[in-house]
């Protein structure tokens, strides 16, 4: 089955200053790791940026929106622009995947608590497998709980979603063997 790395919105205004995510610099070291190992196998490397207009921090092309400069992106990868927590509503995410005859991803990214768990889930009900990438994912904290219990908490939740008919798994980054096939 063709894989694909999906990394979900880890973009500048999420991974430094105010609002950057738990241990975001770590994650992007794993991350970048990830995408080291899928230039090497020919594994497709998919970059989701989120946009918001009324956040000015999230407004496309704004310097908060564009991807973090610690990750290993090149202007040759793909890029889906979303304007909700799911990667695939009213993108071309799906027609992308097929086209390139993926069946299986691969996710890590920014937020666990919205964009990463709506993006697996909408994968796996469009008939996808998924792997998460258990140490490859963060967030915030929300007032009611930290960001490790967050992240903790999605990837429990996450690895259990055995009812959608793909596979799904969490697994730490230094587990994940990439393949284009």
């Amino acid at each position: 089955m063709t894989t694909a790395l999906l990394i979900i919105d880890l973009q500048r205004v999420l991974c430094t200053g105010e609002y950057a995510c738990h241990e975001a610099e770590a994650v992007i070291g794993r991350v970048n790791g990830l995408i080291a190992q899928a230039r090497e196998t020919g594994t497709p490397v998919i970059f989701v940026q989120h946009e918001e207009d009324g956040w000015e921090s999230m407004r496309r092309g704004g310097e908060g929106w564009q991807l973090d400069d610690r990750l290993a992106a090149l202007p040759e990868d793909r890029r889906i622009f979303k304007t909700s927590p799911d990667a695939f509503h009213k993108t071309d995410l799906d027609a992308a995947l097929r086209d390139l005859g993926i069946g299986h991803l691969v996710i890590c990214g920014a937020q666990s608590d919205f964009c990463v768990d709506t993006s697996t889930r909408r994968a796996l009900s469009s008939g996808y497998d998924v792997t998460l990438v258990e140490d490859g994912h963060t967030t915030l904290a929300n007032g009611a709980l930290s960001a490790p219990q967050i992240i903790d908490h999605h990837t429990l939740i996450l690895r259990n979603l055995t009812s959608f008919g793909p596979a799904m798994s969490a697994k730490k980054a230094a587990e994940i063997r990439l393949s284009a096939s």
